[in-house]
């Protein structure tokens, strides 16, 4: 157990600024933000692509056809698009262009809980995109039959928290045909796409973060997208990847992230983490929503309100912070974390998902065994509580940007 003084000390910097926000919050009646607000928001973020041009430039963006055609002279069309309307867009391109490619699950033939299969039944008939039981064991065991069976098979499962029901047949089944049949089977048409994360008041089986619990899982890949360019591309991959895949939807992303969205065929690299914020101080590694709640805590750390000002050391507002998107949590990039980590000499892991078992255990423990002599502080994972997310406290449990600022500070300072 850490010392009081370290407590103590460690825990200041946070007392600190939840109290000059909170006397903020309590000053807004006599001078209201702006309408807007003094944040970015996900609405607002400068990590979203919101005109064609940026939209066509998405790094490593892979086109399936047409590769001599180029982006510049404006031949690639896109169309504004939210996150669940990419994905529905994926899987049409999908299902147009394989005839082996069928799409199931529980509600899905009328649109499923989030719309992201709206019209596709109609568009390519109720043989090919279906609804099933409620069982979730199966839907993936379903799933792994056709895949077997030579089939693209397209699974969805409501939310990422009814995994657990289909566990047994991803760890046990999916994950380990293709090793225990010499390579003679595989499973590689297998997608399963779920809804993941909080989204405010989902409570304890429609808000968990489950994707740590399919790291030792070898044979699977998980996914986890930010965004509906990387929605899209990043689905496209899974779906044609020859293994079986884990395609997790932030769920609070739906309908808030939008973009301009390619209207063409293009797919993006699955295990290639993406450099969004280039810097050189320290290195902020995350994925799906809490990557705007760290795009909010570099904002507050260059600009503090006139409430945070005392709390935040002028001597780190001018800190140049890396931000990483990892995309693909299994496998992860180690080679690019490595490297920024290499030059930065600090990292932080950000994800909702509780501390003991995260993902972020492991990319500590990468990075400790890797970059030893390079770090100039401890690896600092900022992460959910490890508790149930309870409905009334859910906004609580996530790493929001007052945390994550807290925790840059005191890894800067340390």
């Amino acid at each position: 157990m850490l010392p009081l003084t370290t407590i103590v000390r460690r825990s200041l910097c946070r007392r600190r600024l939840y109290a000059t926000a909170a006397s903020s919050a309590s000053a807004a009646s006599s001078e209201p933000p702006p309408a807007g607000g003094h944040l970015p928001s996900v609405a607002s973020s400068s990590l979203l692509r919101t005109t064609r041009d940026l939209a066509v430039r998405t790094p490593d963006i892979h086109w399936a056809e047409d590769e001599q055609l180029s982006p510049i002279v404006g031949a690639r069309e896109t169309r504004k698009m939210n996150l669940y309307q990419a994905v529905r867009d994926a899987m049409s391109i999908a299902l147009g262009k394989d005839d082996n490619a069928v799409v199931f699950g529980e509600d899905v033939a009328f649109g499923g809980v989030f719309r992201c299969t709206m019209g596709l039944a109609e568009e390519f008939g109720r043989e090919r995109v279906f609804n099933t039981p409620l069982t979730e064991q199966g839907i993936v065991g379903f799933g792994i039959g056709m895949a077997l069976m030579g089939h693209t098979a397209i699974a969805e499962i409501q939310f990422s928290d009814y995994l657990g029901p289909s566990f047994d047949q991803l760890f046990n089944e999916a994950a380990k045909i293709r090793y225990r049949s010499g390579n003679q089977y595989n499973v590689g048409g297998l997608t399963v796409r779920t809804p993941t994360m909080a989204v405010g008041h989902g409570g304890l089986y429609h808000s968990q973060s489950p994707e740590g619990f399919f790291l030792g899982a070898a044979g699977l890949k998980v996914v986890i997208p930010r965004s509906p360019i990387q929605a899209k591309g990043l689905l496209l991959a899974a779906i044609r990847d020859p293994n079986p895949v884990i395609f997790m939807e932030p769920k609070i992303l739906y309908r808030s992230a939008i973009e301009q969205v390619p209207l063409d065929d293009y797919t993006l690299p699955l295990g290639k983490a993406e450099i969004l914020v280039p810097g050189k101080d320290i290195t902020v590694v995350s994925w799906g929503t809490p990557l705007y709640n760290c795009e909010t805590a570099l904002h507050i750390l260059e600009t503090p309100s006139p409430e945070l000002e005392s709390v935040i050391p002028r001597s780190l507002r001018a800190a140049k912070v890396e931000l990483i998107d990892l995309r693909s949590i299994m496998p992860w990039d180690m080679n690019t974390i490595v490297e920024s980590v290499n030059r930065t000499g600090r990292l932080i892991v950000v994800h909702e998902a509780g501390m003991s078992g995260g993902v972020g255990s492991e990319i500590a423990a990468q990075i400790q065994q890797r970059c030893f002599l390079k770090l100039q502080a401890p690896v600092k994972r900022i992460t959910g509580w490890d508790v149930p997310s309870a409905l009334q406290y859910e906004l609580f449990n996530v790493p929001d940007a007052l945390r994550i600022a807290d925790g840059i500070i005191e890894t800067l300072s340390y």
